[in-house]
């Protein structure tokens, strides 16, 4: 086969590699972990000896071949950059288990404090195809032996054993009847319900064991991580690790009466109580009923969940966005754009709502027309309370270092020894994305690096004897 009989994305790959910058382009992409969309800077940087002013080291991009640096885009969602996305999951995973084990900072015996694994999700706006097991067996959605109709003349039961991958499933059984205008409402306030459930929990612990919150707070910390994920009917829903510390935190043990029976009552509790009022709407918005909360315990062998498989499943819904409920995972300029989106009819019907809601003086101070494309959603999707465990600034921050360490290592560079550095620099915006021809490679760099991480972390399991990710 000859050059022009190749497909036009090969062609212009086999260019790119024939350029004469493509070697250093290559090592800067491996550098970014085959990230899908780097960030071009054009700069310089000066480590100074912070003493005498003596230059230490010094880098421009006006010496590279390529006359530019490549960084990472350092985007969270797998569905824009797999390769930064990936390293988020992970850094979210050594966030979360240094929580639960210790370590980054934690001292281990927090892995005695009573911690659990809790799931608050949102109220029913509606009835939706959803998929149920019991006893290993998929059971039929919404069955109804009357066979009932709603007042739009659709059936209200469904009967069908969904498979895991259906389309039907989020989807309302009558989209009329769906309230869409709660549903938007609901996630554009989820981040609030979080908030004032967060501060709402240690005033519950005092009040169940008979104490005032401030001597509560002279005794006892609330720690916590949470992160969002979206379920397939549209609407947030949060997983949080949430752990009692002495007034220390990690490093301080709580009392003997808290316990993970304790802390159970208290966020059922919480929850409950919790509500916000929302202009020209039906009630008040709150938590669904269906509040789960299972203890966390080092080893699965108890009646719990194990802390390797929380920190697994927090760090896996991480990386996902909006997009995993059928929608898309960008910014929508205007309500004419919707008729033309690659989603679902419901996503959809959510997206319309946003854009007719953002006009109503109601709701002008909620930006649904900005968040539309998460239906309406705009808090974090993953957030921790100070106390918690370390944080994603310090672990970015001791990778960099090491990096930068094993770098100078390579090219032979000379270390700096205990002197006091000032390091100076000056970069500026050069573009972002990949060229024609650099796609492919970035995605080959990208596969190796996945392919070493996951024999690396295999060959650990094996080693260690722990449970596989979920």
């Amino acid at each position: 086969m000859t050059l022009p009989d190749l497909p036009e994305d090969m062609r212009a790959a086999l260019q790119r590699a024939s350029a004469p910058d493509f070697a250093r382009w290559l090592r800067m992409v491996y550098a970014t972990g085959g990230c899908a969309q780097p960030i071009r800077l054009r700069g310089e940087r000066i480590t100074l000896d912070a003493r005498t002013g003596e230059i230490l080291d010094m880098y421009r991009t006006a010496d590279e071949p390529t006359g530019f640096l490549l960084t990472a885009c350092g985007n969270r969602r797998a569905s824009r950059c797999p390769a930064c996305s990936a390293t988020y999951k992970d850094d979210t995973f050594h966030l979360i288990i240094s929580g639960l084990r210790g370590g980054k900072g934690v001292p281990e015996g927090v892995s005695a404090h009573p911690r659990v694994f809790a799931t608050l999700t949102a109220p029913s706006f509606g009835a939706v195809h959803a998929r149920r097991e019991e006893g290993g067996k998929v059971r039929p959605c919404r069955p109804r032996r009357d066979h009932p109709l709603c007042p739009h003349g659709r059936p209200e039961s469904c009967g069908v054993r969904h498979a895991e991958d259906d389309p039907q499933l989020g989807q309302p059984l009558c989209a009329d009847c769906y309230d869409y205008r709660g549903a938007v409402l609901w996630n554009a306030h989820a981040g609030e319900l979080w908030r004032r459930f967060a501060q709402r929990l240690p005033a519950v612990l005092a009040e169940l064991v008979g104490m005032s919150r401030a001597d509560l707070r002279r005794v006892l910390r609330v720690s916590y991580a949470k992160v969002a994920e979206y379920q397939a009917r549209g609407l947030i829903h949060f997983h949080a690790v949430i752990r009692l510390d002495g007034p220390g935190g990690p490093t301080d043990d709580p009392p003997p009466w808290a316990t993970v029976t304790v802390l159970d009552q208290a966020i059922h509790a919480a929850t409950r109580q919790i509500a916000i009022p929302v202009p020209e709407s039906c009630g008040a918005l709150r938590w669904g009923d269906q509040v789960k909360v299972l203890p966390v315990y080092v080893a699965a062998d108890l009646d719990g969940v194990s802390d390797q498989r929380v920190a697994a499943y927090v760090a896996k819904y991480a990386t996902k966005g909006a997009e995993s409920a059928g929608t898309v995972d960008r910014p929508v300029k205007s309500a004419g754009d919707v008729s033309s989106l690659q989603v679902t009819e419901h996503a959809r019907r959510m997206i319309y709502t946003c854009f007719a809601l953002s006009r109503l003086p109601a709701y002008r101070d909620i930006p649904l027309r900005q968040w539309a494309h998460m239906l309406g959603y705009r808090g974090h999707f993953s957030t921790k309370s100070r106390h918690y465990s370390t944080t994603l600034g310090a672990l970015r921050l001791a990778r960099a270092e090491h990096r930068a360490a094993r770098t100078r290592a390579i090219s032979g560079l000379p270390e700096f020894d205990d002197r006091e550095t000032l390091t100076l620099s000056e970069w500026r915006y050069a573009g972002s994305g990949l060229l024609d021809g650099e796609q492919f490679w970035a995605e080959t760099v990208r596969q190796r690096i996945v392919t070493a991480r996951r024999i690396g972390r295999e060959s650990s399991q094996e080693a260690s004897g722990s449970d596989p990710p979920l």
